[in-house]
């Protein structure tokens, strides 16, 4: 993981969380870590934690500043991975139509190495034809899956939806780097 730039996307859900983990764990392997948050992300976990955990300031405007000066979307677009964890319904169905309205959004569509995407909502959500049929897409257009897993969620039941344990996303990062970019099954 040493030299590598990784951006960690974090969209809102209550398993943003575990994206502190995810970066710290990244952090200590050496990689350059930098975490783009959507408005949302900011309703469950603060944007001083991943500063902190990642020693670099959080990406969260769309149009550039003194620091990017193209654009964040077009300079954090030549990081090695993106991983957007925990990537909910709305997030997928943006990026599986191509809609940009945000800079996480937009990022996506500008990237052109490996992403991988940790899924996380509730089981009804998940279960919904529409969001298979988003979740199908985006494998199509290369996007690698981990999770989601079967757990305790917050809606108080045990059911699918979970994301991902950290560990198991950074393994799957790993993998993918050490692939070389190609298809990792998650």
């Amino acid at each position: 993981m040493t030299g590598r730039e990784i951006v960690i996307g974090v969209t809102g859900g209550i398993a943003a969380y575990k994206t502190a983990t995810l970066v710290s764990q990244l952090v200590q392997r050496g990689a350059g870590v930098r975490v783009v948050m959507t408005r949302a992300a900011h309703k469950f976990i603060g944007r001083a934690t991943f500063e902190a955990l990642s020693g670099r300031p959080v990406a969260r405007r769309i149009f550039g500043d003194a620091e990017h000066p193209l654009g964040p979307h077009i300079d954090l677009a030549g990081a090695n991975l993106l991983c957007v964890a925990p990537a909910t319904a709305n997030f997928m169905a943006k990026a599986a139509l191509g809609l940009a309205d945000d800079l996480l959004s937009t990022l996506y569509l500008t990237f052109k190495g490996p992403v991988l995407m940790a899924p996380a909502m509730n089981e009804r959500m998940w279960r919904q034809p529409s969001v298979q049929r988003n979740v199908a897409q985006l494998k199509a257009d290369g996007v690698q899956m981990v999770g989601p897993g079967e757990g305790w969620l917050s809606c108080r039941t045990k059911a699918i939806g979970r994301m991902s344990e950290p560990e198991e996303i950074r393994l799957a990062i790993e993998r993918l780097l050490d692939s070389g970019a190609g298809y990792v099954e998650a």
